[in-house]
């Protein structure tokens, strides 16, 4: 199928698509007339590409799995260790970063708690 066609069904824009393709991640067929050609197998890896770069996971930490995923799952027998070390050690950067955004909303929520102007919270 064509890149239109392609970007319809795997719910990705056509642009995503050749972003894709130029970080190595997919590797589309192509036509006589230079055309892409996508095929079942490849919508489907863009699929997991949409799942673990919508995890918050960098092109490259995914484009180091993908050889080691098949289809549309992803279990954990599928994955080799260094990447899920990896993963362990973005989740808990990504912690660390949800705490320290925590204690400032908390702090900012204090100070306008304490304001002499103090409006009503929408939280």
């Amino acid at each position: 199928m064509r890149i239109g066609e392609a970007a319809r069904i795997s719910g990705v824009s056509a642009r995503s698509l050749r972003f894709y393709e130029d970080e190595g991640l997919i590797v589309p067929g192509r036509c006589g007339n230079g055309y892409r050609d996508y095929c079942g197998s490849t919508i489907d890896r863009v699929v997991v590409i949409r799942l673990l770069l919508d995890s918050g996971l960098s092109v490259r930490l995914i484009r180091d799995v993908l050889p080691h995923v098949t289809g549309e799952s992803i279990g954990r027998d599928q994955l080799c260790e260094e990447f899920l070390v990896e993963v362990r050690h973005y989740r808990d950067r990504l912690k660390d970063r949800v705490a320290a955004l925590t204690a400032q909303l908390s702090a900012l929520d204090a100070f306008l708690d304490e304001s002499p102007h103090r409006q009503k919270r929408t939280t």
